[in-house]
This record gives structure tokens, C-alpha cells and sequence, in this order.
């Protein structure tokens, strides 16, 4: 194996034994195969537009296949395993419709190679096409081809979480296909390659927008509120993750049960949605960051639920009352959603025909009748609920402080008017957006110190994952206005976007000459997307860390240096003097 798609890969360089993930060899195998089958998907579905030949529902399953492919997400050879099925059973389907058109396909082997007769063989095909077998001999088209894998990656993540709320954009799966068959060809200018990746942070704009209209138009905007950080005595359930959708049918399906449901990670923000707020029993927060759940989940007297990434390695103190839904998986946890099977008798079929596979419970299953992956309609979580109902729960109300969520583009724009006089009566002398990924790795204690030093005549704004590390800080406020403002999950990036150029508009100035930094830190492959879609909006001076993604060769890296003055972050003293003078 060869991976190096996350920020806290093995070294700086790439793991190669096991991922610093948990992911096993067989996975990041079977991972790389299955890009591999997207990537010739994504061709003949390119060569399909031409002739308007169409298959309803492609674009989806596309996202969610390279979905399964970020970090902490699938961990299941299996699961894994039925999507490659699936993937070269729809490309070879589609290729036959295209030539029945009269239209032509590449010949590549990502469109032709069949698949071997049992998993085994599958790992085996994926060793021959992960990142350094499929290495461009240029370095440079190389390091552009994966950053723009891996903001395909990002893009994919947010169309799916935008889709199961019914937010879709045909232009979005349009560029993903034409994005994957992209990274296949040989012929492309260093030049060309430029524009691809900042085409890709162009259309994940385009992605954050839907998802930002799928949440709001579902849920309402969310509004300034005060979570406790303490539980309540009672049963309880975690939800942690990203999906929305998933809680909503949790809290429905919990309504009168006596359970309190908690969020953790980057769950935290949906208390501030009005059609979420308003389940009594959605009480509280617990815990912090993805990669503390280790020892949180394991104190967590209820259930656990996983939505979207972010799943570590379940322990055994809490293996039996941890469930996975949607696209999540990992080895032996329960997982609930209305696609939930097991691959059976892997070892017997061939890419050749229809194969047969049985459910988890029980009934005969055909490839050819499946659908798509999308957990669709209702969910049941009796499961979940019947093992927090076993459970002790909390017993005693315990006060462990409180924060603010709700800070969207639609509640700091509604005092837009406040901030500016803010700024011009000089009360108010700089934003700084410290955003990004939490993660393991020695080096994020730089964005603590760095919050904790911001001088009290600045506005610190903050989303996803990576506010942990100061998300409970009492910074007061200029005006009324809080000086920490949770702006929300990382799949809120827009709001940021949309509060920056916003301020440029009443300012009347470039979203640069704005009196705002961007400190930034950065994990996975969402991240990635949208440090590429700040980049195509043209926003220069981010500060990135803790350390700069692998996958940058020194050429591509100067390029970004030198066009869009983007830097590593140093100490906290340095940066705010660099900033402020």
C-alpha cells in the first residue's frame, strides 16, 4: 500500500504498511482499486454526454463510491469490495449503451481490465494501480493529478451530504466525470493541469452552495444558541459525524423514550438549526474532535452512532454499542441503514454475469436489481435505541460550561449593518478566520495559543472540526457581538465564503484588501476541496498547517508561493505580528 491523501500520513511521506488511519493494507488496496474503476467509469460517462446516452442516478453513486474513499470512512473490504461491483457492472452496462449510439470509448485498460474471481484477487488488482504504480513520470502533473483526485474526493463528500436532502446540480457530476477521465490522459500542458484544479475549487463552490441551500431549506438557518457541555441525567445516545438526515430520524424515532441525545465532533453545530433545536430530548454536546473518541466513546454510558467520516477503530469498551449508517463501515460493528448486507460467497464470483449475494437478513440479492447506495427514505434505529435503553446512562446532571453554535452567513449577515460600523468607528480591528481539520499530530497547540493571543479588538470566526482545540474559550465580545463566532460544520465552508465577500461588498474593496487573515488547518480530502475553491475565488495570504500536504511537489508548492502568497504557519507571536504589525 501507498497513501498519503491525509495530513498526518506516516512521516510526512506516506504510509505504507498501515495507515495511520487504521485502514489495513487490503483496504487502502481495495480503495485504490476502486478509484481505479471510477476513473474508467467516469470516461465512458464522458463519451455518454456526447450521444445523451444517460444513466438516472449515475452522478450520486459516483459520489458516493469516491465518498467511501476518504479517510475514516469505510474500513470494510467487503462493503468496499460490492462497490467495485457495482462500479464496473455499471461502466461496462453504459459502455455497451454508447456504442449502440454510435459512440466512441477510449481504449484504456480502466475500461476494459475485468475483475478477478474472488477478493483476493481484487486486493491484488488494486496493488497494481495505487498512486506511485500509477505515478505520472512528471512530477509536477503528477502531484496536480492527485491534488485533483483528492479534491474530487472533497467535492464528492459534499454532493452527497447536498443529494440526501435533495440538493443536486448536474453541472457538479459533470465535472467529477470529466475531473476522473482528466487523470488518465497523458496529454495535457502543466498549464492545463493548473486549470483542472482550480476548476475543481470553482465547481466544490458550486457543491458547498447546494449543500448550504439542502440544510438551511430543510432545517431552517441556524440561529445563535447555548449548548451545555454537561450531561443530563438519563439515557443517552451520541451522534457524531456530519449527516443531518441521520439525526433528524434519530431524534423523531427517540421522541418520548426518556433517551437525552448528545452530539460530538462536528455534530455540534446542528443545535443551532430550528428544525433540529426543537426536539426537548436534543440536550447537550460531549466530548471534543474525531480523533479523541477513543477515549470519550469509551466513557459514554448510552450508544453511539457514527454518521458520514470521521470512524476510528472501535475499542472493546464500547465495540457492542457503536453503530455505523450510511456510507461508514468498519469490520464487525452494526450498521444500520436500509443497505445493509454482507458480501457473500466473495471468494466465488467473476466479473462475468449476474452474481448473487445475501443480505444480512437473509434474502436472496442480484446485482442487476440494486438501485444505487443512497440510504434513502426512513431509517430504523431501533438497534440503537434498544441498546442505550439497556444501558445505565448519565446519572447525575453534571455542569461542565456551555458554548455558542449558530453563527451562519445568515445570522452574522443579519447584523451586517453593526459589524460595519464596528469596524469604522475602530472598535473593531481585524477577523481571523481559524478554521480547518483537528486532528492526532503533534503541532495543532498552534492554533490554541494562537486564539488565546488574538488581541481583544478582534473577531476570531471558526468552523469544523479543528475549533476543538479553543471552541470553549470565554473571549467576550465588542459590541454585542461575540468575539468567537461558530460559523459551523467544515460542510459550512460556504457561510465563510459568503460572509468574506459579503463584508468585501459593503466595504466596497477585493475580499484581500479586507481587514481578514485566514489561519487555516487542514486533514483530510474535504479540506483539500476547499482550499482549492478559496484559491480559485482568488483569496491569497492563507496561513496552512500544521505541516503541508504530501502529495505538493516543490515546483507545484513554489507556484502556489508565488501566485497566491500561501504560507505555512510558523509560531503564534510571528504569524500575529506578520499580520497585524
Amino acid at each position: 500500500m501507498f497513501c498519503f491523501q491525509c495530513e498526518q500520513t506516516a512521516k510526512g511521506q506516506g504510509c505504507t504498511k498501515i495507515g495511520v488511519c487504521g485502514k489495513q493494507p487490503e483496504v487502502a488496496e481495495l480503495q485504490d482499486l476502486l478509484v481505479y474503476a471510477q476513473k474508467g467509469l467516469a470516461q465512458v460517462a464522458v463519451a455518454a454526454r456526447e450521444k445523451n446516452v444517460s444513466e438516472p442516478g449515475l452522478g450520486h453513486f459516483m459520489a458516493e463510491a469516491l465518498f467511501s474513499t476518504l479517510t475514516n470512512v469505510n474500513f470494510s473490504p467487503e462493503r468496499l469490495a460490492e462497490l467495485i461491483l457495482e462500479t464496473v457492472r455499471k461502466r461496462d452496462e453504459l459502455k455497451t449503451a454508447v456504442l449502440r449510439a454510435g459512440g466512441n470509448v477510449p481504449d484504456s485498460d480502466a475500461l476494459k481490465f475485468d475483475l478477478g474471481p474472488g477478493l483476493d484477487e481484487m486486493i491484488a488488482q488494486g496493488e497494481e494501480h495505487g498512486v506511485l504504480v500509477e505515478k505520472d513520470p512528471d512530477p509536477d502533473i503528477h502531484s496536480l493529478k492527485e491534488t485533483l483526485t483528492y479534491g474530487i474526493k472533497g467535492i464528492c463528500a459534499y454532493a452527497d451530504h447536498a443529494a440526501i436532502l435533495g440538493q443536486e446540480d448536474d453541472a457538479v457530476y459533470q465535472f467529477i466525470e470529466k475531473g476522473l477521465a482528466s487523470t488518465l490522459r497523458d496529454d495535457l500542458s502543466l498549464e492545463q493541469w493548473i486549470e483542472l484544479v482550480l476548476e475543481c475549487g470553482r465547481v466544490n463552490v458550486l457543491t458547498m452552495e447546494l449543500l448550504d441551500a439542502a440544510n438551511t431549506g430543510a432545517y431552517g438557518h441556524p440561529l445563535p444558541t447555548v449548548v451545555p457541555l454537561g450531561p443530563k441525567k438519563g439515557k443517552a445516545i451520541v451522534v457524531s459525524g456530519h449527516d443531518l438526515k441521520d439525526l433528524e430520524m434519530l431524534l423523531k424515532q427517540t421522541e418520548g423514550k426518556g433517551i437525552n441525545i448528545y452530539t460530538h465532533g462536528e455534530m455540534l453545530p446542528c443545535h443551532g438549526y430550528p428544525g433540529l433545536k426543537k426536539y426537548p430530548h436534543f440536550y447537550g454536546h460531549y466530548g471534543s474532535a474525531w480523533q479523541n473518541q477513543h477515549k470519550e466513546f469509551s466513557q459514554f454510558p448510552g450508544a453511539i452512532l457514527m454518521t458520514t467520516n470521521c470512524l476510528q477503530k472501535p475499542q472493546e469498551a464500547y465495540k457492542d454499542s457503536i453503530f455505523t449508517t450510511g456510507l461508514v463501515a468498519w469490520p464487525g460493528v452494526n450498521h444500520i441503514g436500509d443497505n445493509d448486507f454482507t458480501l457473500a460467497g466473495v471468494n466465488d464470483f467473476t466479473s462475468a454475469g449476474e452474481k448473487d449475494f445475501i443480505p444480512t437478513g437473509g434474502e436472496a440479492f442480484t446485482s442487476a436489481g440494486k438501485k444505487d447506495f443512497t440510504p434513502a427514505g426512513e431509517k430504523d434505529f431501533a438497534p440503537v435505541i434498544q441498546k442505550a435503553l439497556e444501558m445505565e446512562g448519565f446519572t447525575q446532571d453534571e455542569d461542565k460550561g456551555e458554548v455558542m453554535v449558530g453563527f451562519a452567513h445568515h445570522a452574522v449577515l443579519s447584523v451586517a449593518d453593526k459589524v460595519i460600523d464596528a469596524v469604522k468607528a475602530g472598535k473593531i480591528r481585524h477577523f481571523f478566520l481559524v478554521a480547518g481539520c483537528d486532528g492526532a499530530k503533534p503541532g495543532r497547540n498552534y492554533y490554541t495559543e494562537f486564539v488565546e493571543q488574538v488581541p481583544r479588538d478582534c473577531i476570531v470566526m471558526t468552523l469544523a472540526c479543528g475549533k476543538f482545540r479553543f471552541f470553549d474559550k470565554k473571549l467576550g465580545a465588542i459590541e454585542g457581538i461575540p468575539r468567537l463566532l461558530d460559523v459551523g460544520q467544515c460542510n459550512d465552508s460556504y457561510s465563510a465564503v459568503k460572509i468574506a465577500t459579503a463584508l468585501a461588498e459593503a466595504f466596497e474593496c477585493d475580499v484581500n484588501d479586507l481587514p481578514l487573515s485566514m489561519v487555516l488547518s487542514w486533514y483530510e480530502q474535504k479540506a483539500v476541496a476547499i482550499l482549492l475553491s478559496l484559491l480559485a475565488l482568488g483569496i491569497k495570504d492563507i496561513r496552512l498547517g500544521p505541516s503541508l500536504p504530501a502529495f505538493l511537489s516543490e515546483n507545484v508548492l513554489n507556484y502556489l508561493v508565488e501566485n497566491y502568497n500561501i504560507k505555512p504557519i510558523s509560531t503564534p507571536e510571528e504569524d500575529l505580528k506578520a499580520i497585524l504589525g
